[in-house]
């Protein structure tokens, strides 16, 4: 059921990745660029997830990587609504 619920967070963040990234695309908007970037990170998060827990549970210590792409992506976030102005 983890399994799952895991991959589940990984497409949905992926899936707001490509619509943000269509979205910036369309319109030119930095943020939106930001936060597709931020989803990036997001995904990337959760694949790390997937692979620490479900594929790997035993053999690999995934957790700094995705406590630092995690960071990463909140950082990007925090960094576009700050900066960007409309």
């Amino acid at each position: 059921m983890a399994s799952l619920i895991y991959a589940l967070c990984a497409l949905t963040s992926f899936t707001c990745l490509v619509l943000l990234w269509r979205s910036y695309v369309g319109t030119g908007s930095r943020l939106l660029f930001w936060s597709a970037a931020c989803f990036l990170l997001l995904t990337t998060n959760n694949v790390l997830l997937v692979l620490d827990k479900i594929v790997f549970p035993v053999e690999v210590d995934l957790s700094m990587w995705r406590l630092v792409s995690a960071l990463a992506a909140v950082v990007l976030l925090l960094f576009g609504l700050i900066w960007e102005e409309d």
